[in-house]
C-alpha cells in the first residue's frame, strides 16, 4: 500500500490504464464550449472534443481546476495516506500551480494531519505525465514523500517534448506569433515544430508532416543516442498517424516503456487536429 498519493492535471495525457494501475487522482481541466462547461477526459473525451472543436474553433475556452477542487481531491486521498505530491503543467503555462498551492494552504488548516507537496513539471503532455508517473512509481514501491519528490524531480531533470503541427493556423493562440503570421504561414501549408520546457517554444518549420517526423525522430535520436528510453507519443485527432510513429519508434530505439495517448483539447487549441507529439527521456 503507497504511503503517498500522487495528483496531476488533465493536461498530462496520461492514459487510463497508467492511471488506474498507479492510483493517480487526475484534477481535470475545464472545457468551454459556447454555454456548456465539461470536464477534461470525465464528461468529454479528447476524440468528442476535437469533433466538436473543428465545427467550431473560436467558440472554445478553458480554464484550470479551481482551488476548491484542489482541495476536493486533497481530501480524498488523505482518507487513505497521510502525503500527497501534486504535480502539475508548467506554471507559465496555466493556473493549475497556482490554483494547487492555494488549495494546499487551505489544506494546512483542515487536514493538519495531511503534508503536501505541490511541484511544477516545468513542462506539459506527457512529459509532465512522466514526471508524475515517476512519483507513483517510487510511491507504489512504498517511499517516503521527500524520496517520491526526489524520483519525479529526477524525470523533471531529463524528459523532452516535441510537437510537429499539421498547420500552423492556430499557432497564434499559444503567443508565440502574431495571428497574421499564422494565417500567412497557413495559405503556405507550414507545419511548425514546438518544443516544451516552461513554456511552449518555436523551433523551426517544415513543408510536410513526413519531414516534420523526420525531425522529431532526429531530436530524439540526438539527445539519447544508444541509450534506452521512456517514450509517450501524442496525437490530436490523428490516431493511425500516431499509431504507424509508435511502431517506427518501437523498432528504432531500445525503448524501456512506449505508450499512445491522445492530447488534451487543452493542447489541441493551439496546436490544432492532426498534431503528432513525442515526450520522451533516457533510461
Amino acid at each position: 500500500m503507497p504511503n503517498v498519493a500522487v495528483i496531476t492535471d488533465s493536461i498530462s495525457c496520461l492514459p487510463s490504464d497508467i492511471i488506474e494501475r498507479f492510483q493517480i487522482h487526475i484534477l481535470p481541466i475545464n472545457l468551454y464550449f459556447g454555454e456548456k462547461v465539461y470536464k477534461d477526459w470525465i464528461d468529454i473525451t479528447p476524440s468528442e472534443a476535437y469533433e466538436i472543436f473543428q465545427k467550431d474553433p473560436e467558440n472554445f475556452a478553458t480554464s484550470a481546476p479551481s482551488p476548491g477542487d484542489c482541495f476536493g481531491a486533497y481530501r480524498e486521498a488523505s482518507k487513505r495516506v497521510k502525503d500527497i505530491l501534486v504535480v502539475t503543467v508548467s506554471s507559465r503555462l496555466s493556473m493549475v500551480y497556482q490554483s494547487a498551492q492555494i488549495a494546499r494552504e487551505q489544506a494546512k488548516e483542515e487536514l493538519p494531519g495531511t503534508t503536501i507537496e505541490v511541484m511544477d513539471s516545468y513542462i506539459a503532455t506527457a512529459g509532465e505525465g512522466f514526471v508524475a508517473l515517476a512519483g507513483a512509481r517510487a510511491a507504489e514501491e512504498g517511499k517516503s514523500l521527500p524520496e517520491v519528490v526526489r524520483a519525479a524531480e529526477d524525470v523533471r531533470g531529463k524528459v523532452a517534448v516535441i510537437l510537429v503541427l499539421d498547420t500552423i493556423r492556430y499557432v497564434y493562440r499559444s503567443g508565440r506569433i502574431p495571428k497574421v503570421a499564422s494565417q500567412a504561414g497557413s495559405i503556405l501549408n507550414l507545419r511548425p515544430l514546438l518544443t516544451v520546457k516552461e513554456t511552449v517554444r518555436f523551433s523551426g518549420v517544415v513543408r510536410s508532416r513526413e519531414a516534420g517526423i523526420e525531425r522529431v525522430i532526429g531530436v530524439m535520436r540526438t539527445k539519447v543516442g544508444q541509450n534506452p528510453v521512456h517514450v509517450a507519443v501524442m496525437h490530436a485527432y490523428a490516431p493511425q498517424e500516431a499509431e504507424r510513429l509508435k511502431e517506427r519508434i518501437a523498432a528504432e530505439f531500445d525503448c524501456r516503456e512506449l505508450w499512445l495517448s491522445e492530447f488534451s483539447p487543452v493542447m489541441g487549441y493551439a496546436c490544432g487536429t492532426g498534431t503528432l507529439g513525442i515526450a520522451f527521456y533516457p533510461d
